[in-house]
């Protein structure tokens, strides 16, 4: 039963039921609607028995037209025998004697995807000109757009949340200036190398001549120098350690793990003869150079960040206090200097 032009009872199924397909009183197809047709476009589907291009998983019958008669009115568990294997929901209906679908012990059955729908709609590339216009299908898929674009607009502002929240916390441990970590930042990591009980140094370092740059060539000339320096910094110690800008010209070095007394005073001479170099702005050439108090934990029972913030400042005055430009390593003598 093949036609150039299907007759107006098969138009009007394919109309109203368009994955089905109407078989003769052998099994074979004589038509099929034209989802069905879209599904399966590398299966010859005209003049194929129906039960080779579908398996029945319930109810188990045999394969002959006269079991599937047998079975008309009931529920149907199919499943495309080529990939992807597809799942489908279908009823038979035998056709009455002189029907214009087909000859006498044909049958008509209506298939459906059932909950498979999501899935059959991304592998056959589906649409809902795919559906009876009546099909629940359509409802389903509907919902199934706007949950999906739902989740993807609350992906979306989840994520901006969050990149916003990592922002909103970097600013708040960062010196705009220089980029650098601020002491709020050094408060945290102090207080996380405490708890871990890790081994590292402490310098602090305290740029000496920056009143009078800031006082001669202004306060741009002050910000430029606070950028050199903090840039200094950060290219003599190493990733894993920190730089921190502790206010105005005092920064606070921390070197992570076990350094010994001789490469942290390594260090420090090795930043003062950086700092010395003179830094160009505009047509001047600005003086500083960098007055530094070191302490490590490993000269504590209980290395308190308080106390070893404390020990660095009388270091870093005895710097001061033996001419500026120094790098000394606290001991308790010098308290009592």
């Amino acid at each position: 039963m093949s036609h150039q032009q299907p007759l107006p009872s098969l138009t009007l199924l394919d109309t109203l039921c368009p994955m089905h397909v109407v078989l003769s009183a052998t099994g074979h197809i004589l038509h099929a609607g034209p989802t069905l047709q879209k599904i399966m476009p590398d299966a010859p589907v005209q003049a194929t028995r129906f039960l080779e291009l579908v398996e029945l998983k319930q109810p188990r019958i045999g394969a002959r037209m006269e079991d599937l008669l047998g079975i008309a009115g009931k529920p149907l568990h199919l499943q495309l025998r080529h990939p992807p294997r597809t799942e489908l929901k279908g009823v038979l209906s035998p056709l009455p004697e002189g029907s214009a679908l087909g000859p006498p012990g044909g049958a008509v059955v209506n298939l459906s995807f059932g909950i498979s729908v999501v899935d059959a709609v991304r592998d056959f590339d589906l649409s809902n000109a795919d559906f009876a216009a009546t099909d629940l299908a359509i409802e389903m898929l509907y919902l199934v757009e706007a949950k999906s674009a739902a989740m993807e607009a609350s992906r979306t502002l989840n994520l901006r949340l969050q990149q916003a929240r990592i922002t909103a916390e970097e600013q708040a441990f960062t010196d705009t200036l220089t980029g650098l970590k601020n002491r709020r930042a050094m408060e945290h990591i102090l207080q996380r190398l405490h708890e871990a009980g890790a081994a590292y140094g402490l310098m602090h370092v305290d740029l000496d001549f920056f009143k009078e740059v800031n006082d001669t060539h202004g306060h741009a000339a002050g910000d430029h120098v606070l950028q050199a320096a903090a840039r200094i910094m950060v290219e003599e110690t190493r990733p894993e350690d920190w730089v921190i800008r502790a206010g105005g010209d005092e920064f606070v070095i921390l070197l992570s793990g076990q350094v010994t007394p001789q490469h942290l005073l390594q260090i420090g001479v090795r930043l003062i003869a950086r700092l010395q170099v003179p830094i160009p702005f505009q047509e001047a050439q600005l003086q500083i150079s960098g007055s530094i108090g070191a302490v490590l934990s490993g000269q504590y029972a209980d290395p308190l960040p308080e106390q070893m913030m404390k020990d660095a400042d009388v270091a870093l005055y005895a710097a001061k206090a033996a001419g500026r430009g120094q790098v000394m390593l606290y001991t308790a003598a010098m308290r009592c200097a």
